[in-house]
């Protein structure tokens, strides 16, 4: 079983901004979840067909070990798509660096220590580059749910200060990139920092908040990084700030103004994620034996289903009914099917047939970086029997 840091750089984003949560985590288990496994599988290949294409595999090799990757029930057709776009990525800085420095130095799961700033720190780099005063750490984020930024990235900042431990001795490194490439969404990122200048906040800023997560010091400060923590559904602060709402004290009006309603949008997100956490805790518990005050775990309303879908459908033929009444029939959608097919088939055979209407609209913070919702004229046209009056 892989050994995992207590401060993980995967998790450096959550104990620098919250510090005692390290300690306070422990106490609780580490699911691994199906979503987690398939990155890994995604790794996997990802090395694998790097270290083809650099050479340091053979072809039997490699079709040897692809055929296991193919065999996890986690891979899909599509999964050599997606990863092809990050091993692509990596391939093109490779020939950058090499452009610069004929000899430039490229290692595969480099294993990172930065335990100089940060108790026990250790990680591990999908890519490391090595050219003439440069160096870059690329890393592949498989996940669809939620965009990572390579932009002021903690995890990228303590890979970069375990490749500036690992390779400073041997080689003159000035520039720093960090590169995140999260394919399935689309998103390619990198940031660029002075080797000094991380260094300098790895003294200053990452080494004493470090220093207070180990001993479980400082104060509880939940935030949008508590949504991975393992003690995310008990942890009292976040339980107070998601809390706060039901004390707002709201102005004599029997309407909510304008004011009340931002304020309530701006935390009725973390609570809806606050509550359901609660929920998904409480009965992973008591189906475990554990009994909370007042209530108790019941059976969930089933749905009806055919206990033989072939029987069924022999049975009503053979009474008469027509085939087009018995079964319907209907298109998978694109994702199923570049799952069944890979993303690159799908759009050899069917890119012409494929389009992505414009969203529903919906309320985002102000800062969204994404542009104002203009509504069609259409949208504002009414019927005359429409109008009130």
């Amino acid at each position: 079983m892989a050994k995992h840091a207590l401060l993980s750089a995967s998790g450096a984003s959550r104990w620098m901004a919250c510090p005692p949560s390290a300690r306070l985590e422990q106490n609780y288990p580490n699911k691994s979840s199906e979503f987690a496994q398939e990155g890994t599988l995604a790794h996997e290949l990802g090395e694998l067909t790097l270290s083809h294409k650099l050479g340091s595999t053979t072809v039997r090799k490699f079709n040897s070990e692809f055929k296991k990757i193919k065999a996890n029930p986690l891979f899909t057709e599509d999964m050599p798509d997606y990863v092809g776009i990050y091993v692509d990525t990596c391939l093109e800085r490779v020939s950058e660096a090499r452009d610069i420095t004929s000899d430039a130095v490229v290692c595969l799961e480099q294993k990172l220590n930065f335990s100089q700033w940060v108790p026990e720190g250790f990680g591990t780099g999908d890519m490391v580059i090595i050219a003439d005063g440069t160096m870059e750490i690329i890393d592949l984020k498989y996940g669809k749910g939620i965009a990572v930024s390579a932009i002021e990235n903690k995890q990228m900042k303590l890979y970069a200060l375990g490749a500036i431990a690992e390779f400073s001795f041997l080689y003159d490194i000035e520039t720093i990139k960090m590169t995140i490439v999260q394919p399935r969404l689309d998103s390619i990122s990198t940031d660029i920092a002075k080797a000094e200048d991380l260094l300098k906040w790895a003294d200053e800023v990452l080494a004493p908040v470090a220093q207070m997560a180990i001993k479980g010091e400082g104060e509880f400060c939940p935030g949008n990084h508590c949504g991975f923590c393992n003690a995310k559904a008990v942890c009292k602060a976040r339980a107070d700030k998601n809390m706060e709402l039901t004390k707002y004290e709201f102005e004599a009006p029997k309407v909510l103004d304008y004011e009340d309603i931002a304020f309530i949008l701006g935390r009725v997100d973390d609570l809806v994620k606050w509550s359901k956490d609660v929920q998904d805790y409480a009965l992973a518990r008591a189906l475990e034996g554990e009994e909370f005050p007042g209530w108790k775990v019941v059976e969930g309303r089933g749905a009806r289903k055919w206990t033989s879908e072939d029987e069924v459908g022999a049975v009503l033929l053979e009474q008469g009914f027509l085939e087009n009444i018995i079964y319907t029939k209907k298109l998978t959608g694109i994702t199923n099917m570049e799952t069944a097919l890979g993303k690159k088939e799908v759009n050899r055979l069917l890119g012409d047939l494929i389009e992505k209407p414009p969203g529903k609209p919906k309320m985002a913070i102000e800062s969204d970086k994404r542009p104002v919702f203009i509504p069609a004229v259409e949208d504002f046209k009414v019927e005359s029997d429409d109008i009130p009056f």
